[in-house]
């Protein structure tokens, strides 16, 4: 919805010029896009015929043209557009009769302000209503000329967020029959009757989504149309409910009942829970059975600018969707995107960006001088007031390990680590001399030393870091993505445990969620990620032997978020 406060030139010209590429899923949303009748004070969804200037049944004129415009340009200019329709629309304009309910009447709210609802799978009414939208949209882009995607967009039954399962609108209940039961709270495992039902209810919804394909195909007529289901893992896969897959995961949506599954997580990704994604995706490839290949993957959502720390563990999610070989990776959505100015860079020149995993020769390094370095923006007023903005939030360090080199042989070594490293394209590990320890500068660490972060019961993963200054004030926070594994120790409360991985970045990864309210904390000896300065080295064997030091620099690598 968002969309619409933008041109479709200016939305477009806004990705590109963010670095996306490829495909553009455009959410119909659940407002703005529809044609409205009144019924007493109020105004509704409409179905009936189109006014003058109208073209269909089920969409407004600006809508219309806003959207033709919008996929005319996104072919020309490369983009393939993806046309996502839910099952959600703005409650204040959904006929009652439409929407799902809980046992005791209460319509599925989402808690959104104004919230939205969702529509019931057993209400025709409903149903023909999204056909219709479907049509609409497959013609605009069938007219176009172009390629019709076309997603059934998270369609599912509504678990509202005290576990009551809107199972029960007239038309659900109709539907079931004397297969209607009471399910109080989705948790836990259910009765012979109860699971029958969801069974029920998931058949229903699979033939729901069958409907709306059926009605796509018949528009678009003799052109090609891609079918995409996206499913919303943490609910349908949620472990306190495990029989909710029967309802919101059902076996009429495995392949090839759709030519593209798309997998969604983003309260994973934003609890930084990556093992809870790599279960849900082998979960959802074994009920569905669609392979890799015909998969795309959704990550994340930073909905308010305090939450700008979600970013990095998007970064994370889109590289671990990269190594399942999943074909297209979604960052969504663009507001946030534009907001935070987040841009992702590929590495696609593997070769030039790699890391390799060697120590800078330690004697050499020794007698290394260190300058750490911070990047502030300095603004002097008339008044003769400043102001100060710190770009950046750890210090970037630079080393001349120079004074290291006192002999030929140690020279021969330094220029063949360098002909290795070749030059300034590869990274290698540096061990600072005056700081190297998470316990003082290069005290021998304790596994009480650095503070990682508070256990939640939900989140696994803790990053290693290291902080300077008066923890009780506001410490400067450095990440630490080369620990000398050897040397790492990690406690909860206090206690030492090896419940835990160590993964990329310094990332520790732990078996089992540390508990609510839990300390976590680690000491460890670290390197510093670094890269030779220049892809020179300037050396005068004359000068040398006079005594003359040689500059050889070194700047550190930011690796992580």
């Amino acid at each position: 919805d968002d969309s619409f406060n933008q041109t479709p030139e200016r939305l477009l010209r806004m990705v590109r010029a963010l670095g996306y590429r490829g495909s553009i899923n455009h959410y119909l949303g659940m407002s703005h896009y529809f044609r409205l009748e009144t019924l007493g004070e109020g105004l509704y969804v409409s179905l009936s015929a189109p006014q003058a200037g109208e073209e269909y049944a089920a969409i407004n004129q600006p809508a219309t043209a806003w959207h033709r415009d919008l996929i005319t340009r996104a072919e020309a200019m490369g983009f393939s557009l993806i046309l996502s329709l839910s099952y959600e629309l703005f409650d204040a304009h959904c006929w009652n009769d439409w929407k799902q309910r809980a046992e005791n009447g209460d319509p599925a709210l989402t808690g959104w302000e104004p919230p939205s609802t969702l529509l019931s799978p057993a209400n025709g009414n409903a149903m023909a209503y999204l056909q219709a939208v479907a049509r609409a949209f497959a013609a605009i882009a069938r007219d176009a000329g172009a390629a019709i995607r076309f997603q059934v967009g998270e369609p599912w039954w509504w678990i509202m967020p005290d576990k009551r399962i809107c199972l029960y609108d007239a038309a659900a209940s109709a539907a079931f029959g004397e297969s209607s039961v009471s399910i109080t709270n989705i948790d836990g495992p259910k009765t012979e009757a109860q699971n029958a039902m969801l069974d029920q209810a998931g058949a229903l919804l699979a033939q729901s989504t069958a409907d709306l394909l059926v009605a796509v195909k018949d528009e678009a007529g003799a052109t090609p149309v891609e079918t995409l289901l996206l499913a919303y893992l943490p609910t349908i896969l949620d472990d306190q409910a495990p029989e909710a897959r029967r309802a919101n995961l059902p076996l009429g949506w495995a392949s090839p009942a759709f030519d593209i599954l798309q997998l969604e997580d983003y309260d994973w990704v934003i609890a930084g829970d990556r093992p809870a994604t790599e279960r849900g995706v082998a979960l959802a490839i074994d009920q569905l059975g669609y392979p890799i290949a015909q998969q795309h993957y959704f990550t994340g959502f930073v909905l308010q600018p305090a939450d700008r720390f979600i970013w990095a563990n998007m970064v994370d999610a889109i590289a671990d969707a990269q190594a399942r070989a999943t074909p297209e990776i979604f960052v969504w959505a663009l507001p946030q995107v534009a907001r935070d100015g987040f841009t992702y860079f590929q590495e696609e020149e593997e070769d030039v960006n790699a890391f390799d995993d060697v120590q800078f020769p330690l004697a050499i390094g020794q007698n290394a001088s260190v300058s750490p370095g911070f990047s502030t923006r300095i603004v002097t007023t008339m008044s003769g007031h400043e102001t100060r903005n710190s770009d950046w939030s750890d210090a970037r360090l630079e080393f001349d390990v120079g004074p290291g080199v006192r002999s030929e042989e140690e020279l021969r070594i330094l220029i063949a680590f360098f002909r290795a490293r070749r030059g300034a394209a590869k990274a290698f590990r540096f061990r600072d001399p005056y700081d190297h320890s998470s316990r003082e500068m290069v005290g021998e660490p304790t596994p009480n030393d650095q503070l990682l972060g508070i256990g939640d019961g939900q989140k696994t993963e803790f990053s290693l870091v290291k902080g300077y200054g008066d923890p009780a004030g506001e410490p400067q926070l450095r990440r630490i993505t080369r620990p000398d594994s050897a040397s790492l120790q990690i406690a909860i409360d206090g206690q030492v445990t090896g419940h835990w991985t160590l993964g990329p970045a310094g990332v520790i990864a732990f078996d089992t969620p540390p508990s609510q309210g839990s300390d976590i904390t680690a000491g460890f000896r670290f390197d510093v990620p670094v890269r030779f300065s220049s892809d020179q080295l300037q050396m005068n064997q004359a000068t040398f032997q006079a005594g003359e030091i040689p500059e050889i620099l070194l700047v550190e690598v930011r690796e992580g978020s």
